[in-house]
């Protein structure tokens, strides 16, 4: 009889945020000034300096079920107590239940694997890098800003999608979706679909830009 796999599991203290998605490699700065995370924050720099990032709806306050853990590598107290602190997204989890609600939230939370990949998705990773490009050229034309790329934008395919997951802004939820996605084909995949609207969108503007700036 063959025994079922272990599964990873331990209690975590979290951190619900509104709108806020951290994903595994990027840093995630916080100001830390309500008393009870100040307290958990002196506990944590005490242990492994770990702790749970949740997304919270910030309509129905609903708090979502898989998050990041986060690592402080960086932290300054300030004179009245607050802290500034930066940290670094390390292991996606899901919660199995709450054990602790005061003074702050203590989860049990096992850790979330990402799936191997079945084929190679290096020539995918490019044709998403590609497509972030392109949308960072088209939104550089019609903001007449100089709109680029970090020279160490990541190379490796998961790495890739977490980096392009991180930096969508204003759509918390589409973030979520991502974070939860156990296969980095499919994050990539949906990426690529979310860019390829965006460029779409971008170049039809850009067209009219060209237009207007001809008939003046």
């Amino acid at each position: 009889m063959t025994s079922s796999p272990k599964i990873a599991v331990r209690e975590l203290p979290l951190f619900p945020l509104p709108e806020v998605v951290l994903f595994p490699t990027r840093p995630l700065p916080l100001h830390v000034f309500e008393f009870r995370y100040r307290i958990m924050m002196n506990t944590i720099l005490e242990s492994d300096r770990r702790f749970g990032v949740l997304m919270v709806n910030p309509i129905n306050g609903a708090i979502a079920n898989v998050g990041c853990c986060a690592e402080i590598i960086h932290y300054q107290r300030l004179e009245d107590g607050r802290m500034e602190i930066l940290t670094l997204g390390q292991q996606r989890f899901r919660v199995l239940e709450y054990v602790r609600e005061k003074p702050y939230r203590v989860g049990l939370v096992e850790w979330m694997e990402e799936n191997p990949p079945a084929l190679d998705l290096r020539p995918l990773a490019r044709e998403v890098e590609q497509l972030l490009r392109d949308v960072v050229r088209l939104s550089s034309k019609l903001t007449d800003r100089d709109i680029e790329l970090p020279e160490d934008l990541p190379d490796l395919p998961r790495e890739l999608s977490y980096w392009i997951a991180s930096n969508l802004y204003g759509v918390a939820d589409e973030q979520q979706a991502l974070l939860e996605l156990q296969d980095t084909q499919a994050r990539l995949n949906r990426e690529s679909e979310i860019l390829t609207s965006t460029r779409n969108h971008l170049a039809a503007r850009s067209v009219l830009k060209d237009t207007f700036d001809d008939i003046k």
